[in-house]
């Protein structure tokens, strides 16, 4: 496998739709209020780690 870098120009990218999950049931975060979009754009991935 090589480590070319793709590159693409905004003409050639296309909106991705994120969604997540609240509350149970699945929904797309374009349809959030502003702000629980911006809580959603605050949030962090963690790893937990074993607790020995």
């Amino acid at each position: 496998m090589s480590n070319q870098q793709v590159s693409l120009t905004n003409e050639e990218r296309q909106v991705c739709e994120v969604w997540t999950r609240v509350m149970g049931y699945h929904r797309p975060v374009t349809s959030f209020n502003p702000g629980k979009q911006s809580e959603h754009a605050d949030r962090v991935c963690f790893k937990e780690q074993k607790v020995n």
